[in-house]
């Protein structure tokens, strides 16, 4: 089917915990630099509801009694900790196949996340997975989620109305930034956010897996 002709030419993917399965280790990130801090450790549930969120608004919402002047050293232990699970981080089974279906069907691809430009960037090179993407928003460049700005940025650089284009994402900061874009969004329940919270949003579908989100994008992207 022509590009045309389909009714979400352009199909923006989170990231971490849709392509890339790292949740976990985000969320073991957080609460070990709260450790070593002697800070409270934020339990796993709050501390995986901010995934996808910038970092300064994941760390005062996950952290709260973390004080501004501490923010710097926080920031530096959670890199520590991440970027020693970094290498083994792995990409969902069927990620690449999916990815390579799409983009041989007609579709662009794109990026919206909560990573940095370096951490995007050093993940898409680790991952081999750059040559699917034609434009990327990171949240050191732009609003974090779940404010819109990542999709109307990314409406205006791929010169597409908002109505084809569609989220996907495993949280409910993706579903709520793309419902504020005015934007059709399908979550991912694999990930960091659970089904229920996803559904509250009323996404156009919520999945469970790689291979029902393929099979999905399939009849109806």
């Amino acid at each position: 089917m022509p590009t045309s002709e389909r009714r979400y030419p352009v199909l923006v993917f989170d990231w971490d915990g849709t392509l890339l399965d790292s949740a976990a280790s985000i969320t073991t990130s957080i609460q070990e630099a709260a450790r070593e801090m002697g800070l409270p450790v934020p339990p796993r549930e709050r501390a995986s509801h901010v995934i996808g969120l910038g970092l300064e608004d994941a760390l005062r919402s996950a952290v709260p009694e973390l004080e501004r002047s501490g923010y710097n050293e926080f920031v530096g232990l959670y890199r520590k900790h991440f970027l020693l699970r970094e290498p083994t981080m792995t990409l969902f089974d069927g990620v690449p196949e999916m990815l390579s279906d799409l983009v041989a069907r007609g579709h662009t691809l794109a990026v919206a996340t909560g990573k940095s430009r370096q951490g995007l960037n050093r993940a898409m090179q680790a991952t081999q997975l750059m040559e699917f993407f034609t434009a990327t928003r990171c949240a050191d460049e732009t609003e974090s989620k779940p404010h819109p700005a990542m999709l109307y940025e990314l409406i205006d650089e791929l010169d597409t109305p908002a109505h084809q284009l569609l989220m996907i994402g495993d949280t409910t900061h993706d579903l709520e930034m793309a419902r504020r874009a005015k934007v059709d969004a399908v979550g991912v329940s694999y990930g960091a956010h659970p089904a229920a919270g996803l559904h509250a949003l009323r996404p156009a579908q919520v999945v469970s897996s790689i291979a029902a989100l393929s099979a999905w994008l399939q009849n109806n992207a």
